[in-house]
């Protein structure tokens, strides 16, 4: 074989052992007689015939599988396969190289000799990822091969040829191409207008020049440029390489930026857009600018990378800033106004398993849209509603047909339906997806935070991440959108028991707006007294949350409840244990995991140390920095406890 005969002879240390092994228990009978001469010398002699047979086989398998490759490439004759004026070299099914051409020995290995050792002194890649098509790129010496697996149909199986193409020049240039790529970035002050709100015009001179001057030295770490859009926006280029440089380093600018604080002690933070992936300018513009609603759809103080399959986010770890003025509100209730007078009859939807706050802000908005002169319907499944007390309490004073099932509501939908969401802005998260899907005008309230998923179809987006709850963003509304729209106090009581469900109670999550909606229903004849009776459950429920609160365990400041307890009240019960889990010294955060409907569900509590919604939206879910939840189908409880460790080990890695 071209002079590389004589190396199968000696080129497998293992076959080399094997010979020498045999041959010196050979010796040792002869030298020994007696019964070592007719019972240990046979052994040997039948162990060198056999390595001697292995040996041969392989040289004669290796010209088998070589003049297989000859006639399956057609090159005319086996010197052509040697003589190729490219790199090859045949392995083993054990990896090993017992074969290569002299292109390969100059070329590649420098005249090195390899025969015999594995092909990890060439590549460490997975054979299987080498044998896929289209080939794979190695690097060795500082060269970048592509590599190609021929296998001829009548080759001996076990032996494997691959041949090179060097593609140093061109994979520098591709590495250059992509490290240079324009990554356009959006940068915005979050609430601009009230951190500079009724301090001197000095001091706003001092902080704009604080966070230029930050932004600045950020950006001129690399070869990028940075413009200021406007007040509070700045666009950012930079290329790729230094781009990824930041990401490694997970945007520290986020926590400088929280170094520069106002006279009224409210620290700045920062909303950055991202896109990079696109093909042109104008694409990552749109994409960076998406990004940033994005960002700022989820509480601002965080970055949010456009990428092919969906959104990136890091940082996100602060409570959003609390905007006193109510002008969205006032202009968002007149445009809902002209919508409800311009349409034929109107449905109202909250998410599945109805909560007070959901079946609250509903009544709420019921009401104004009466007080229009609308025909309204609040959509609901009462079989697996959580507000049932609420909506029986309601019908005490109104009776009628205000609560269908989403069975019901289809039958009444046309062209001219509106469909208001309230409390939740998912797609997948609604009453009825098939309601939702029917209807063509649809308005969002809501105030969790923005999820990948969201309804992207609405003609009103109202979504305020700061807000208490969807109950404070309607009763706001109430007082805007009809002159002449006035609660009676069952409608008030409604409200407020939503307010007071996302806020527990007014502590968690709590603005000047909040106690403003508040004052406004208690002025309207709310009762908190009846209020509180809304949130009464059975003694067994109690029994219940004291079992789950009871079983709890530590892991890193966050407290874990697993339960195969069986109850139609667990989601009443599970997230009312995750509160009261939150009352334990050194507990940042509680989690309830439990099985219901074919479904792991988990419940996710703190108060505001760990943003929650982070780690409910790598198993899934989402919700609020304090209140989040998840629900993983066809999985076992066991299994979603592993996947809620490691979400927690990543938090507080990153």
């Amino acid at each position: 074989m071209r002079g590389s005969g004589k190396k199968f002879w000696d080129f497998n240390s293992i076959f080399f052992i094997e010979l020498v092994s045999c041959l010196l228990l050979l010796l040792l009978s002869i030298s020994k007689g007696g019964v070592y001469l007719f019972i240990v010398a046979p052994l040997a002699v039948a162990g060198l015939v056999f390595t001697g047979y292995r040996i041969i086989n392989l040289h004669k398998d290796v010209t088998i599988f070589l003049k297989g490759l000859n006639e399956h490439l057609d090159v005319g004759n086996l010197n052509n396969i040697f003589d190729l004026p490219m790199p090859v070299f045949v392995i083993s099914d054990r990896n090993e190289i017992v074969w290569y051409n002299d292109c390969f020995r100059d070329n590649v290995i420098d005249g090195q000799d390899i025969y015999g050792m594995d092909i990890s002194v060439i590549t460490t890649t997975a054979i299987e990822r080498l044998r896929d098509y289209p080939g794979h790129i190695i690097n060795y010496k500082d060269k970048y091969y592509k590599m190609y697996t021929v296998n001829a149909e009548d080759a001996t199986a076990g032996f494997y040829m691959f041949y090179m193409i060097e593609v140093t020049d061109l994979k520098i240039k591709y590495d250059l191409y992509f490290d240079t790529r324009p990554v356009i970035i959006m940068i915005l002050i979050d609430s601009y207008d009230e951190i500079v709100k009724n301090i001197k015009e000095s001091e706003r001179t001092q902080i704009l020049s604080d966070i230029n001057r930050l932004l600045e030295e950020y950006v001129s770490k690399t070869n990028g440029m940075i413009e200021r859009l406007e007040r509070d926006k700045y666009f950012v280029v930079v290329e790729k390489q230094h781009f990824d440089k930041m990401k490694d380093a997970r945007f520290p600018i986020l926590d400088e930026a929280k170094n520069i604080i106002t006279s009224e002690r409210v620290p700045v933070t920062l909303s950055i857009g991202v896109s990079f992936q696109a093909d042109t300018f104008e694409e990552n513009e749109l994409y960076a600018r998406q990004s940033l609603e994005m960002s700022l759809g989820r509480g601002g103080d965080q970055v949010a990378i456009k990428t092919q399959n969906g959104f990136e986010f890091y940082g996100g770890i602060s409570k959003g800033i609390e905007k006193r003025t109510k002008v969205k509100s006032r202009i968002l209730a007149s445009a809902m106004r002209e919508l409800i007078e311009d349409s034929e009859n109107i449905l109202i939807m909250g998410h599945r398993f109805a909560d007070l706050d959901a079946i609250g802000s509903a009544i709420g908005l019921a009401r104004a849209c009466k007080c229009l002169n609308a025909r309204v319907n609040i959509v609901v499944d009462r079989n697996r509603c959580l507000a049932n007390t609420l909506i029986e309490y309601y019908e005490k004073f109104e009776s009628g047909d205000l609560f269908i099932s989403p069975q019901n509501a289809l039958d009444l939908i046309n062209k001219n339906t509106a469909l208001f969401v309230v409390d939740t802005h998912s797609p997948s998260f609604v009453e009825s997806e098939d309601v939702y899907r029917e209807c063509k005008n649809v308005v969002v309230i809501d105030h969790h935070r923005k999820m990948v998923n969201f309804i992207d179809n609405a003609v009103i987006f109202y979504h305020e991440p700061f807000t208490s709850s969807t109950s404070e963003m309607v009763t706001e509304l109430v007082q805007y959108i009809g002159d002449n729209c006035k609660l009676e106090s069952y409608h008030a009581e409604a409200l407020l028991a939503g307010i007071m469900l996302d806020t527990k109670n007014f502590v968690m999550k709590t603005g000047v707006r909040t106690f403003e909606a508040a004052a406004f229903l208690k002025k309207c004849g709310a009762d908190t007294v009846t209020v509180k009776k809304l949130f009464a459950g059975p003694m067994q429920d109690y029994k219940d949350k004291s079992k789950l609160v009871s079983s709890a365990e530590i892991y890193k400041k966050c407290a874990i409840v697993t339960t195969d307890l069986v109850s139609n009240s667990m989601r009443v019960v599970a997230p009312q244990a995750a509160d009261e889990l939150l009352n334990i010294t050194d507990v940042d955060a509680s989690f309830v995991i439990f099985e219901q409907n074919s479904a792991i569900n988990v419940n996710a509590r703190s108060m505001g140390g760990m943003n929650v919604q982070v780690i409910m939206e790598e198993l899934g879910g989402g919700g609020h920095q304090t209140m989040a939840g998840a629900q993983i189908p066809n999985a076992k409880i066991d299994g979603v406890k592993r996947l809620l460790i490691k979400a927690i080990d990543e938090y507080y890695e990153n």
